[in-house]
């Protein structure tokens, strides 16, 4: 679980991207992050473990103060999938591999090699371990870069817009085995998202950041088209196909 109490930031006094933000994630639900561009959703999930520092608040990951743990301490509890990736002259299994560093004291071992086999393979990208990740699509290197998480064996996953370079079936796949691992393995998800359907279909929990604040959290029952007008300024629809809500943007021509 991670607790969340008042955290405040800005980069300058008279700029403030975040106040009084308060929310908890509970273990094995997938929490979706929502709001306009600019809102300070990125800002959001980097001042969680601390690739920002946030000058005020409160984050505890399963009762622990994050402000006190070291940086090696954070990355045990916390894996971090940033929106952009850079694609370099490194084997896909050995930048899965790059996971297991919080964990390594000299080399290695059986254990930390089962782990990359294991995530690899549930990533369906056993058949690319072997390949350059410079070699790779945009959306190859997101997966690779989720398997690299998901062998920290993080209690909280922070995810920012990890199917933005995905096609359309990549999207779903990889949600899916997101919101699997989450339930299996009871991590707490945050997701940082702009596709509400796919929000809608794979998370749990939906935070709306509007004006700096969380202006609503919950489960779907806060997925309104009242909600949707104040956060986006666009009249929606929210209606039910085949048992799945969906969201139908309606916009005034």
């Amino acid at each position: 679980m991670i607790f969340v109490k008042d955290l405040e930031f800005y980069y300058n006094k008279k700029n403030h991207v975040l106040n009084e933000i308060s929310f908890q994630a509970e273990p094995g639900l997938c929490t979706a992050v929502l709001g306009n561009n600019g809102a300070g959703k990125s800002t959001l999930i980097k001042c969680l473990n601390r690739i920002l520092e946030p000058q005020d608040g409160q984050i505890l990951v399963e009762g622990k103060n994050v402000n006190a743990l070291s940086r090696n301490d954070i990355a045990k509890s916390m894996a971090y999938v940033s929106q952009k990736n850079p694609s370099e002259r490194v084997t896909v299994y050995d930048t899965v591999l790059l996971g297991r560093k919080p964990y390594i004291a000299f080399e290695p071992t059986k254990k930390d090699h089962q782990l990359v086999k294991q995530v690899l393979k549930r990533m369906s990208l056993t058949s690319f371990e072997t390949r350059y990740v410079d070699e790779l699509s945009g959306g190859e290197v997101q997966k690779v870069m989720l398997a690299r998480a998901l062998v920290q064996q993080p209690k909280v996953l922070l995810l920012d817009e990890p199917t933005s370079s995905l096609d359309l079936n990549n999207q779903y796949e990889v949600l899916e085995r997101v919101r699997e691992i989450a339930k299996e393995e009871q991590i707490s998800v945050i997701i940082v998202i702009h596709d509400l359907n796919l929000a809608l279909r794979y998370c749990d929990r939906f935070l709306f950041v509007k004006n700096r604040k969380i202006l609503a959290y919950g489960d779907k029952k806060v997925v309104t088209p009242e909600i949707m007008k104040i956060v986006y300024g666009m009249e929606v629809a929210v209606e039910v196909v085949r048992g799945v809500p969906v969201i139908i943007p309606m916009p005034l021509l």
